[in-house]
């Protein structure tokens, strides 16, 4: 499974970050993305009622929709996370046990890092992609990190907006992960709300399918 997970999270590249919303618009939003081409959603474990978000997600979802679970800061709650199907882990920092965790399920792991000791210590756990975080930095930092290790996925994270996410591409990002930049849950999740995310989302996918 984490094979096809991966394959699937590399070749689409976006993934959009849902932290913090109303568990009642949460299908809206993830229906709202599709449409605009994004095909993998991360629901964080801090949002309310997290895991009966993503266990609903999954299941009315899951054939249109590779959805994971984001913030997770420790091994007991990948595992929770994972039994309400979650199909790849994200966290903001590396805990070696929570990589360990995500593998022993078979699912995809995505722990957090900034420093190139910390990238290259999640990588030799185990981490399938590293979430370089935060990315507020720029792409010049992250194109540094990227030099001396060409062969470790990254995915910048936190400050990734659509007027830089060519420069993170052209700096070698293998992913992207988007938050309020897309999905700004802090505004009310009405029909124009849905078609302007739509619409957004549309864009993103627009930004690194052109040429560079």
């Amino acid at each position: 499974m984490a094979t096809s997970v991966l394959s699937h999270l590399l070749q689409h590249q976006l993934v959009s970050i849902i932290r913090g919303a109303n568990p009642d618009d949460l299908v809206s939003i993830v229906r709202a993305l599709h449409a605009g081409g994004i095909r993998s959603v991360e629901i964080t474990i801090n949002s309310p009622k997290a895991l009966q978000g993503i266990a609903r997600v999954a299941a009315e979802l899951g054939e249109q929709m590779l959805v994971g679970a984001g913030t997770v800061l420790d091994p007991e709650t990948a595992r929770m996370a994972l039994d309400a199907g979650a199909r790849f882990i994200i966290s903001p920092t590396l805990n070696v046990e929570t990589i360990r965790m995500t593998k022993r399920y078979g699912a995809v792991s995505i722990p957090g890092g900034f420093t190139p000791t910390e990238i290259l210590t999640a990588y030799e756990h185990g981490a399938d992609i590293i979430k370089v975080f935060p990315a507020s930095l720029g792409a010049a930092y992250f194109k540094d990190i990227k030099g001396p290790l060409p062969f470790i996925p990254l995915m910048p994270t936190g400050g990734v907006k659509l007027d830089n996410i060519r420069a993170f591409q052209r700096a070698g990002a293998a992913a992207f992960g988007l938050g309020s930049s897309l999905v700004d849950t802090s505004q009310p999740v009405s029909d124009e709300y849905l078609r302007a995310l739509t619409h957004k989302a549309q864009q993103f996918v627009q930004a690194i399918s052109e040429p560079q």
